[in-house]
């Protein structure tokens, strides 16, 4: 994929140039970056092992550290087969208020730094008559935020963010794919709004993931998403935060197998 260079100049400031020092002297020159969500912090723990190098996300130039439950707060790099691939336990969400950029951070940083290749997971709430802990593959997505990661005249094809082949290697270990769309949250949405969005084509939806994947995609990342069911919208019981991260996590053997089968496709 080619890079428009307004993008690469309007993302790739000095403080992304600046944490990508931090990263390439943490671990040399990345070739992946994954990033886990809402109850899946220690998803690779037993699957990967200890990590050659650990780095605080908010020692990061222009990163701040995650402050939702169910949110780690580490930048891990991983030696494997495929090269160094960079683990972020954590994320920073629009509803924290800081605005897109320390949203974008480290996905600008990672480009900076060398990466071709991303896999970026959270937990949602589900539109469709699915199960707790099933995984779906994100196929497309809705930017419902009222957001961008970018300023002014910078027109983005969007219709390939989500990378066909790494999607596709996804299948084979999803029990489920679809459409994802971004709230700003931090509410969780109405049931009217859970219909209309239900009406619109939207599978699950959640507060994250998209700032990072268009910006990355931008940058010519390829980008493979997964989103955890953790969270039926229209049970009538209230959401319950700590149940989210539970059944996030309950997934993790799939969420791990998916990232596998991403990052080698």
């Amino acid at each position: 994929m080619s890079v428009d260079s307004r993008f690469t100049r309007a993302l790739l400031d000095d403080e992304a140039v600046a944490a990508a020092r931090v990263l390439t002297d943490l671990a040399g020159r990345p070739d992946a970056l994954v990033v886990l969500g809402s109850g899946l912090a220690d998803a690779l723990d037993e699957a990967w092992g200890v990590p050659a190098a650990t780095v605080s996300l908010g020692e990061i130039p222009g990163v701040v550290a995650p402050v939702a439950d169910g949110h780690g707060g580490e930048l891990r790099a991983y030696e494997t087969s495929g090269g160094v691939v960079l683990v972020a336990t954590g994320r920073t969400h629009l509803y924290e208020g800081l605005g897109v950029r320390p949203v974008t951070a480290l996905a600008r940083a990672v480009v900076a730094a060398g990466i071709r290749r991303a896999v970026l997971t959270n937990a949602n709430g589900c539109l469709r008559p699915w199960n707790l802990g099933d995984v779906m593959a994100i196929t497309d997505h809705g930017n419902l935020s009222g957001t961008s990661p970018f300023d002014g005249p910078l027109f983005l094809d969007v219709s390939t963010v989500w990378d066909a082949q790494m999607t596709d290697a996804l299948r084979g270990v999803c029990q489920r794919e679809g459409v994802y769309a971004i709230l700003r949250g931090p509410e969780y949405q109405t049931m009217a709004e859970t219909r209309i969005l239900a009406g619109l084509g939207v599978d699950c939806v959640g507060m994250s993931t998209v700032m990072e994947a268009l910006t990355l995609h931008a940058l010519g990342v390829r980008v493979a998403g997964m989103s955890v069911v953790s969270d039926l919208s229209f049970a009538d019981a209230p959401t319950d935060p700590t149940a989210v991260i539970e059944a996030a996590s309950a997934a993790r053997q799939t969420v791990v197998a998916g990232i596998e089968a991403a990052l080698t496709a």
